[in-house]
C-alpha cells in the first residue's frame, strides 16, 4: 500500500540537529496518521507515494518544523505561584498556569520551566525545538488504512514532538 492522505504509517527514525547531535530516536515503529495532526506537513509531503521499506532523509528548516524562536514567549513569573516540587524541564499547559501569572501569556501554549530562581521562575512557551534546523532519517515500517475513529480524531494517538504536561522527572517529547 502506498502512503496517501488519511492512512496510518508506522515509522522509525533518528532525529538530529545540523551539528549531528541526536535529539530523538524511535527504534520501535510508532504509528502516525497522515493527513491529521500527528506529523509535520513537510514530513507528510515527503512520505506521499512511498511504501513499506522506504527510507527518507529530510532536512527541515525551522519554518518547516517548529518555527523560529520567539522571545515574546518568555515569561518571568513569581516563584511563590508554583508548587514547591517545581523542577526545570517541567511543562504546564497555558490554560493551567497558576492564578497571578502574566495575563499576556497565551493560554493555548505549553510552557517549559527553563530556570528557577529564589524569587522567580522562567517559563518558555516556545517548542523545545523552535529555531533549530533538523535532520530526520526515517524508515516506513508499515502502512494501513486509517480507521474512521482515527480520521475523526485527526490522530493515530501519537503526535510528532508534542510537548505534554509532565510530573517532575518525567519526559515526553513525542
Amino acid at each position: 500500500m502506498e502512503i496517501t492522505e488519511q492512512c496510518v504509517v508506522a515509522l522509525t527514525w533518528t532525529l538530529k540537529d545540523t551539528l549531528g547531535e541526536e535529539l530523538d530516536v524511535l527504534d520501535e515503529p510508532v504509528e502516525f496518521l497522515v493527513g491529521g495532526g500527528d506529523l509535520l506537513a513537510r514530513i507528510e509531503e515527503a512520505l506521499q507515494g512511498h511504501g513499506v521499506g522506504a527510507t527518507l532523509s529530510l532536512h527541515l528548516e525551522p519554518e518547516d518544523a517548529f518555527g523560529d524562536y520567539q522571545e515574546h514567549l518568555l515569561f518571568l513569573e513569581p516563584r511563590n505561584l508554583f508548587p514547591e516540587e517545581l523542577e526545570e524541564g517541567m511543562t504546564f499547559e497555558g490554560s493551567a498556569l497558576p492564578t497571578g501569572c502574566n495575563p499576556e501569556a497565551p493560554r493555548d501554549a505549553f510552557y517549559t520551566v527553563t530556570e528557577i530562581y529564589p524569587e522567580h521562575v522562567v517559563l518558555d512557551g516556545n517548542h523545545p525545538l523552535a529555531g533549530i534546523a533538523l535532520r530526520l532519517h526515517l524508515k516506513v515500517c508499515g502502512v494501513r488504512e486509517a480507521t474512521v475513529d482515527e480520521v475523526g480524531r485527526g490522530t493515530a494517538g501519537t503526535g510528532f514532538f508534542r510537548v505534554q504536561p509532565q510530573a517532575p522527572g518525567g519526559s515526553s517529547l513525542h
